[in-house]
This record gives structure tokens, C-alpha cells and sequence, in this order.
């Protein structure tokens, strides 16, 4: 039997070429358990994020069964997902707040927001996530993404766009991490990203691309970070608030390409 936070979920399912494409949306993460459960008990959603993720709070909007996922016959995978994406947000992750907490306390001194930056626990909900992926051999290269081909015009066999989690920072900007497919009749380009913006103090961006042409055997894994004060951008406020405006004029932090192996089917 499903759980309650389970249902109502809108699911896709096609087939392009040798891989079958799932897609799922729903609503967001309840604000309490719904199912009463109990420890040692199989734990719907809600008590399993709160019990298993390694946070103080979760976001203010959380979307657990918002899932993209890429199956390949020969068994390899590739999935998107909100737990995994969280499960990366640790107190490693504190470099954002401590490089401009004073700038930032002075601007919000008067919002309850000022208190969440006490501790070890990262307010803006960094994540390098990649992808969940499984079954793939993956080796580092320096050949990329052919972005001239993916310029080229084909037909959009398949377009969605999903967000695993999002916060607005008690009104102070945003962190929001989403995912979008795209499907051509010559492969497929997935953009991960993951965008924060604290008002009047700095613009992150951490993307990961992932391409794969129909007639290869591999897919390209590129990830990039990027970073830039608000104060050394030179922008309209309206370009700042738009993600893919403001990406190409922030900072190139680091950078890593990545190309990852479809195992031969068996015959």
C-alpha cells in the first residue's frame, strides 16, 4: 500500500533509442507525518528525510517525489532526485556563509534569518550533486560537450523541467536546486543546477551538464562552479534574479569533465 505522500504524483514513462526515460511530479514534502509511524516501522517520507538527512531543518519547499530517471537497457542508470541532492548538504559546505557573514548580518539584522547561520548547519543548502548513477564506469577527460552541436536545430521530442527543493531564505533571496531534459532524435542534455542567491552579498552556481548522442557508447559528465559577490557584478537586479542571465558572467571557480561508460548489453 502506498503511503499518503506518495499519491497524486503524475508519471511519464517513453522510449527513445535504447534507453526508457521516466519522469514523476508531485507535491511537496508534508510538514509532519502523516502515517503515524513508528520506529523500527517501515517510515514514509516525511519521518525518513527527517530521521536520515543530516540536517537541522529541511528546506521550506522540499519535492520528494519529483523524480527524473534514465534507464538504459544493458542496466546502467541515471536518476535525479531531492534526497540525494540534500543528503550532500553538510557543514563542509559553510564557505558561502562564513565569507560574508558580517556583510550579511549588518543587511539583516532585523529578520529571524540572522539566527540560522549560528552552528554548523548551512542555511543556504549547498549541494554539488551530480546525479545519482549507477552502474556506469567512469573515467575523467578532457574532451567536453560539443555545445556548437547542441546549438543546432532538431525537433524537442521531450522537454520537462522539475524542482527537487527550494528555499527562499525568509524573503533574503533564494537556494533552489532543479533539473531539466531535454530529448532530441540525436541523444539527450540534462542540466542540473543548483542556484543561490542571498540579496546584496553573493550568486552561486553549481550545474552539472550531462549529454549523451544517440550513436556513442558514453556520456559526457561536465560540472561547474561559480561564484561572484553581488557587489562586483555590474547588473541589472532583474538579470541577477534569472539563472541562466547570470551564470555565463559569475566567476569559473572550478570546472571537471567526466565521461562516463555505458557497459555492451549482453547478447
Amino acid at each position: 500500500m502506498e503511503s499518503s505522500d506518495q499519491v497524486c504524483s503524475n508519471m511519464e514513462e517513453h522510449n527513445f533509442q535504447d534507453w526508457t526515460v521516466r519522469y514523476r511530479s508531485s507535491h511537496i514534502l508534508p510538514s509532519k507525518c502523516t502515517d503515524n509511524c513508528k520506529s523500527g516501522n517501515t517510515e514514509c517520507t516525511f519521518c525518513r528525510y527527517n530521521h536520515e538527512l543530516n540536517l537541522t531543518h529541511l528546506p521550506e519547499m522540499v519535492f520528494p517525489n519529483n523524480i527524473l530517471q534514465l534507464v538504459h537497457k544493458s542496466g546502467c542508470s541515471v536518476e535525479f532526485n531531492a534526497f540525494d541532492a540534500l543528503k550532500l548538504v553538510k557543514s563542509e559546505n559553510m564557505n558561502v556563509k562564513i565569507s560574508c557573514a558580517e556583510t550579511w548580518k549588518r543587511a539583516r539584522e532585523d529578520t529571524g534569518l540572522v539566527e540560522r547561520t549560528v552552528g554548523d548547519f548551512d542555511w543556504t543548502f549547498q549541494t554539488n550533486y551530480k546525479g545519482t548513477f549507477s552502474n556506469l564506469d567512469v573515467h575523467d577527460s578532457e574532451v567536453g560537450i560539443d555545445m556548437e552541436k547542441l546549438r543546432q536545430k532538431e525537433e524537442i521530442l521531450l522537454y520537462r523541467n522539475l524542482t527537487l527543493f527550494e528555499d527562499e531564505l525568509h524573503d533574503n533571496g533564494i537556494a533552489v536546486c532543479s533539473v531539466r531534459i531535454r530529448v532530441m532524435p540525436s541523444g539527450f542534455f540534462i542540466l542540473l543546477r543548483y542556484f543561490l542567491r542571498v540579496d546584496n552579498v553573493i550568486i552561486v552556481v553549481n550545474d552539472s551538464r550531462i549529454y549523451h548522442d544517440f550513436t556513442t557508447d558514453y556520456i559526457i559528465l561536465e560540472t561547474a562552479q561559480r561564484e561572484n559577490k553581488v557587489s562586483d557584478l555590474r547588473v541589472p537586479i532583474g538579470v541577477m534574479n534569472e539563472p541562466d542571465e547570470v551564470t555565463p558572467l559569475l566567476a569559473l571557480k572550478s570546472s571537471k569533465c567526466q565521461k562516463l561508460v555505458i557497459p555492451k548489453c549482453d547478447l
